[in-house]
């Protein structure tokens, strides 16, 4: 888990401030669990109230506008807050507005907590509110946070918890943020009931990262590199050579392994072994599928072949893995 160096306790009274253009599916995201843990324990453990810039409707990214309790011109707009989330979504950097970024650096004298939804921390940055903290973002935007923004420590963590700062990234990873907060402080029997409620299978920790699409990373620029990874994803359990991806892609097979160190720095043979590895932590997680059946899925030749490669990819076993 990445509470890194947690100071305080996490807050149970939100701001949820909504920017223009914010992902709706990831401010909702983010309150439903906080809702539900209210029904499930029968009592007001959380509180929270939306705000703008000005009080009046906000429109998100899927056109719908929503109504908000307060603007931040509200003199009261901090009262009884522990944290104030930023909600962003698309045009983030067409969406900055200076007000906004007065009014939050002016409440981090107050000593509030902040936290974010999908972009939202691109807002945070550029207040300068996460000058050395680590911080989650969506995958669309690390790279552009992490050129725009030095001070801050931009990693692929589906969320991150940097003392005072509660990011996540886009999309539903808010509802596995507001699951460990709940689980935190109403123990795990309510945040289990808030999935179960929630049809959510599996509650993702912030050490998951997110997994970032290929045509993001390479762009154009290599097609059969996207084609080479596609075959590989498509034959987990009954693995090809490295010959016949080179033959499928029309490629030699030094040209193979040089588009592969130049995009993704390693070889296909170490990115193939990666692929089966992250299916068989998958499996492992979600699944109740036996270790031995697991290595078969995954193309291992044997349940100690595959328990080797695992703790050198992870650390450790894949029995701890599934204890985890």
């Amino acid at each position: 888990m990445n509470n890194i160096g947690a100071t305080r306790p996490l807050p149970t009274r939100f701001g949820f401030l909504l920017i223009n253009d914010f992902t709706l599916i990831s401010m909702s995201s983010a309150i439903e669990p906080l809702r539900m843990a209210n029904r499930i324990c029968d009592e007001e453990i959380y509180v929270w109230r939306t705000m703008s810039e000005s009080g009046n409707p906000v429109t998100a990214s899927d056109g719908l506008s929503i109504n908000v309790d307060t603007g931040i011109d509200d003199e009261n707009a901090l009262s009884g807050l522990d944290a104030i989330f930023v909600c962003s979504g698309v045009h983030v950097d067409q969406n900055i507005n200076p007000e906004v970024v007065r009014w939050l650096r002016s409440s981090a004298n107050t000593g509030i907590a902040f936290g974010s939804t999908c972009t939202g921390s691109h807002i945070l940055a550029h207040s300068g509110l996460l000058d050395g903290y680590r911080c989650s973002v969506h995958w669309e935007n690390i790279s552009t946070v992490t050129d725009l923004f030095s001070n801050t420590h931009v990693n692929r963590q589906l969320y991150t918890i940097d003392r005072d700062r509660y990011t996540c990234s886009g999309g539903t990873a808010p509802v596995d943020m507001m699951l460990h907060f709940i689980q935190e402080q109403c123990g795990a029997e309510v945040s289990a009931g808030v999935a179960e409620q929630f049809i959510y299978d599996r509650i993702r920790q912030a050490s998951d990262r997110q997994r970032i699409p290929l045509r993001h990373v390479v762009g154009n620029q290599s097609e059969k590199l996207i084609i080479a990874v596609e075959l590989m994803e498509a034959n987990i359990r009954e693995t090809i050579s490295q010959a016949e991806i080179a033959k499928y892609t029309d490629l030699s097979r030094r040209q193979l392994q040089r588009i592969f160190q130049r995009f993704l720095m390693c070889t296909p043979s170490q990115y193939y072994l990666k692929i089966r590895l992250d299916k068989a932590k998958e499996l492992l997680q979600q699944t109740n599928t036996r270790l031995d059946d697991i290595a078969n899925l995954t193309g291992f030749v044997s349940n100690s072949h595959f328990s080797k490669r695992f703790k050198e990819q992870f650390g450790h076993a894949p029995s701890a893995e599934r204890k985890k």
